[in-house]
């Protein structure tokens, strides 16, 4: 780099890029939100979403990637970039722009103590407090995003344990969508997609006779998907 060069990064104004994650979980029937106590000032001990500036090595897509297995132990989940954020005044510490990224996770999978260790809190979405700068306007854009995806696509199974009932699918999409659909168009909707398959096994923790447990085809759900297939559920 010639001393011109030099010159005009130098002259410029510097700022920090940050990265926000937005982390669902499912749980009872229950959309969750995984959020901690801020850890430093302006607004240390504020309700925070679990984030993290960005490192000059790092690629922002890493950065969270990083931030969600430190506090969770998880790798290869769903992840998807959302938005940044770059208001003048959002952080009162200094000027910076942060890039959301949505997450997916399993409860059944992920570090409990990892996450004690940080402090950290799964909250019902409906629950969830008053959160730092403009972490609440993110997770309501996070929220939309995922009821945008989860008409076109069966999003929700990143979300499901790996066996699974018709019923407890219905949950999810209801707690996404925030509002009730009817079982049994529900249920053939879902079928008719020919992304499920059928086990020989049967959930009776609700009832003696019990439902037969699932399982997501990632292959046929790929070669599907490849195919320009519409996967709207509701």
């Amino acid at each position: 780099m010639n001393r011109l060069q030099k010159d005009f990064y130098s002259k410029n104004d510097k700022f920090y890029v940050a990265t926000d994650c937005i982390i669902f979980g499912f749980d009872e029937g229950k959309l969750k939100l995984l959020i901690f106590k801020r850890r430093v000032e302006p607004l240390k001990g504020s309700w925070s979403l679990i984030g993290s500036f960005v490192k000059l090595t790092e690629n922002v897509d890493q950065a969270a990637k990083r931030v969600l297995k430190e506090i969770t132990g998880l790798e290869n989940v769903f992840m998807e970039e959302l938005k940044s954020y770059g208001k003048a005044e959002r952080d009162p510490g200094y000027r910076s722009i942060s890039i959301g990224q949505y997450a997916l996770i399993r409860l059944d999978e992920y570090d409990k103590e990892l996450v004690e260790k940080h402090g950290a809190h799964w909250y019902e979405i409906e629950e969830v407090p008053e959160l730092v700068l403009d972490h609440n306007q993110m997770v309501k854009d996070a929220l939309e995003r995922l009821k945008r995806k989860a008409r076109y696509k069966p999003i929700g199974f990143e979300l499901l344990p790996e066996k699974f009932t018709i019923p407890q699918l219905q949950q999810l999409y209801e707690a996404i969508y925030q509002k009730e659909l009817d079982s049994r168009n529900f249920r053939k909707k879902v079928l008719s997609l020919n992304v499920l398959v059928k086990l020989n096994e049967k959930d009776k923790s609700t009832s003696r006779r019990g439902a037969f447990l699932y399982k997501f085809d990632y292959k046929n759900y790929q070669e599907l998907l490849e195919s320009g297939y519409n996967f709207e559920i509701a």
